[in-house]
């Protein structure tokens, strides 16, 4: 092979520490590898991910199934995770002393519970490499060199320069980056916030803060894509997996909106307004004498219930031989097409993602190799991609990683 390749990887975040070690072991260590960060720490969206715990991946090993959990980049990490995927993401770990665990939800976590468990594991592997992080380092051009169509030339604030054969870029959502990668031929998809909590105009449903709809599915009307899964009530509106779901899934629909949109929710997700309704119907002849709000069928939260019949003008006492036809027409819309007011985005505790980034049809996702810029190289979620929330969103950056350092061998070994 000749010299040592020299790389640079730009970012000491989950994916480029990742894609170093990836690239050592590709490489047998016969490589020269450098990190490159412009903060004071590595790791440190992987520190609080998961509320400290680190959600490392997911308990889903059909790479099909698995792609669909990706609003944006489905298509090519369809064939993507056919060479890199949880179960690999496990294996690997594992080897190097690290256990994983899967709760209920899929979600994967250290058996410790700890993200300091997964950081250590990634900066004793980059120790044991010898690949050095090069901190507060803020990078201001990356440029082509003409003369070696294979080299760059990397400048750093303060002024000072250093050549590469090649750059890895997992920076994640960076606008002075991105900057950089269009004056090197690339275009940027609009960057959005995804993964967001969701604001509502005031309304008592708050006053239920902390309770768990266990089964719901919420849209944004008119015609929406529905999502589904358990809602968190808040104290400023809807969090909890379903609501998570569709701010990825609506991403620039929300952004679009200003984030003022008109929502339906069927808190009994899985039940059509009809069968509801022919539900209460049937019990108002089969057990009249029952009180409503006794009823455990629906197996919602007992206060979330008598706030449904608050809203429906109903008292909580009320039998079903004492009910309206319009009470129930009323407590069945309650239940299956209640209209909240969106009117801001929350935060999703620490974490952050963004939709948008370094445009998919512009990067060989075979090696993760630039169409426009040979040499260069993305990870992560720089690119215009991300998942929905459990853990999908770190499985891209460990499986781009992958991809890119067997490409990166490749471009060097013959």
């Amino acid at each position: 092979m000749g010299k040592k390749p020299k790389i640079a990887i730009i970012g000491a975040g989950a994916s480029g520490c990742f894609v170093a070690n990836q690239l050592f072991d590709a490489f047998s260590g016969d490589v020269s590898i450098q990190i490159f960060e412009r903060s004071k720490e590595p790791l440190a969206k992987l520190r609080v991910s998961g509320g400290g715990r680190c959600n490392v991946t997911h308990q889903l090993f059909e790479p099909e199934q698995l792609s669909l959990r990706y609003p944006r980049g489905q298509k090519e990490l369809r064939w993507a995770f056919e060479r890199f995927q949880p179960k690999d993401t496990i294996d690997w770990f594992a080897k190097r002393g690290v256990t994983l665990k899967a709760e209920a939800d899929g979600r994967m976590f250290p058996t410790t519970d700890k993200s300091e468990t997964i950081i250590d594991c990634f900066l004793n592997e980059l120790k044991k490499n010898r690949i050095p992080i090069h901190f507060e380092q803020g990078l201001v051009g990356i440029y082509k060199m003409e003369k070696d169509s294979e080299s760059f030339r990397l400048l750093w604030e303060g002024g000072k320069e250093e050549f590469f054969d090649a750059v890895v870029l997992a920076t994640g959502s960076n606008r002075k980056v991105w900057s950089m990668i269009e004056k090197l031929g690339h275009s940027i998809v609009n960057p959005v916030p995804s993964l967001f909590t969701l604001t509502l105009e005031n309304t008592d449903l708050m006053e239920l803060t902390g309770l768990v709809v266990p089964n719901a599915e919420i849209k944004i009307l008119p015609k929406g894509k529905p999502q589904n899964g358990p809602i968190l009530i808040t104290h400023w509106g809807l969090s909890g997996p379903c609501a998570l779901r569709l701010s990825a899934w609506e991403a620039r629909t929300l952004f679009e909106a200003n984030y003022h949109v008109e929502l339906s929710v069927n808190w009994v997700s899985g039940e059509s307004t009809q069968f509801v309704e022919d539900l209460f119907l049937k019990k108002k002849e089969t057990v009249p004498s029952d009180k409503i709000a006794q009823d455990p069928s629906w197996k919602l939260p007992s206060r979330f219930f008598d706030w449904i019949l608050k809203e429906s003008g109903i008292q909580t006492n009320k039998r079903y031989s004492d009910l309206s036809k319009s009470e129930i027409r009323n407590v069945t819309l309650n239940l299956t097409q209640k209209k909240l007011q969106m009117v801001a985005k929350g935060v999703f505790k620490e974490e952050f993602v963004t939709a948008g980034g370094v445009n998919r049809k512009e990067i060989q996702f075979q090696t993760m190799e630039s169409k426009v810029c040979k040499g260069l190289y993305f990870v992560g979620e720089v690119i215009d991609v991300d998942g929905i929330t459990g853990g999908f969103n770190f499985q891209n950056a460990w499986t781009t990683s992958v991809i890119a350092a067997q490409g990166l061998r490749k471009l060097f070994v013959i």
